[in-house]
């Protein structure tokens, strides 16, 4: 019988020459990966990421060339939906994973919108995580020099260092970017990249959902405690792309009216949404405080929020943490508070929102 459990789908991305193909072989290796689906991208005209792949099967999947956040994204919810269609009328076995390996140069959000906003696809997968790979060596020039190595760290779920048995990697150095690293996103997990081969399988169950229990992960998931500390100290260097990133927390005691949480939410990445990076959160609603409310935002694009059927743990406080780029930490607490604090939900501030396209679905559920 085949399960109808969503199929977990990880995002492998890291910037040109930080190991990722090194990683994806080793992936592709691991009893980890078995079962698994790997959508490798090209970019250009020889599909160079894919000649040095060492392993290619009926399981390995090459998109045409193009970037596969632009070009060939719509070919991606293609490529997605016919797996899933294979799968579930038996012309292809087990399938317990997808591993979707983006160019060196892209910018993952794209992947992460199609994976989470597709109306077909989020019914048949979930988001299992992004995991980046991070040169140990030239990891730092790389963030200054390119946004985009940035949004990845930014997105990212697991950081592995790569290259850090090269003489160059010194224990200082390697704190050092390691630090930067956290300033960016303080809630991915980091692991050098020998610890990773290690452990391939450790790279990966960090969704929502913990496949073993069938039950929602939501300290590992959200890692809201990560995000309680300064990580801007050394951020202010306006030559730095990362000095534009802020990371932190917003927690609530009170439960929240169903509908002053949709209109932050709506305000938020409405006026806001390409900065608005990440955004994890679990709420507790006045509607049901005990049934959280689940929620997950790459810029635009929410994930369709997810009731629990309890509280997983003794923490009943609303939890939201944020990874946004030039947008004033301030600047989102003052709008949360004043959201939080509506005595009721037919104010002006309702009524100039009533009607927005860009509501959430299944808020006020």
């Amino acid at each position: 019988m085949i399960s109808t459990d969503p199929i977990p789908v990880s995002i492998l991305t890291g910037f040109l020459g930080s190991g990722k193909t090194t990683l994806l072989n080793r992936l592709l290796k691991s009893r980890d990966l078995q079962d698994t689906a790997v959508i490798i991208n090209e970019f250009g005209d020889v599909g160079i990421d894919h000649l040095l792949v060492e392993q290619s099967s009926d399981g390995v999947i090459e998109l045409s060339d193009g970037c596969l956040c632009c070009t060939v994204r719509g070919e991606l919810v293609d490529t997605l939906a016919d797996l899933i269609d294979r799968f579930q009328t038996g012309r292809i076995g087990a399938l317990r994973r997808v591993v979707i390996e983006t160019t060196g140069l892209a910018d993952p959000a794209p992947v992460l919108h199609a994976v989470m906003g597709h109306p077909v696809l989020v019914q048949n997968y979930s988001l299992d995580g992004v995991i980046v790979t991070v040169d140990a060596v030239n990891g730092g020039a790389t963030l200054d020099g390119h946004e985009e190595a940035v949004k990845q760290v930014a997105v990212a779920d697991r950081i592995v260092l790569t290259k850090t048995d090269l003489p160059e990697a010194t224990p200082d150095w390697v704190e050092s970017l390691r630090q930067r690293l956290r300033a960016i996103n303080p809630g991915a997990v980091q692991r050098l990249a020998a610890d990773a081969a290690a452990d391939l399988g450790g790279l990966f169950h960090c969704g929502l959902y913990d496949p073993a229990t069938k039950t929602a992960d939501v300290a590992g998931w959200l890692r809201a405690e990560a995000y309680a500390h300064d990580h801007h100290h050394h951020a202010h260097d306006v030559n730095r792309h990362d000095s534009r990133i802020r990371a932190f927390s917003l927690s609530e005691e009170a439960p929240i009216d169903p509908a002053a949480l949709d209109m932050f939410v709506d305000l938020l990445r409405s006026s806001q949404g390409r900065n608005l990076l990440r955004m994890k959160g679990i709420v507790k609603l006045s509607d049901d405080p005990d049934r959280p409310l689940v929620i997950h935002g790459v810029q635009e694009i929410f994930h369709p929020p997810a009731r629990l059927a309890a509280w997983p743990d003794q923490d009943r406080r609303t939890r939201l943490v944020l990874i946004v780029r030039d947008i004033g930490e301030d600047y989102v607490r003052r709008l949360f508070d004043a959201f939080v604090g509506l005595p009721r939900v037919d104010t002006p501030d309702r009524a100039a929102l009533e009607g927005n396209p860009l509501t959430i679905p299944g808020f006020r559920s």
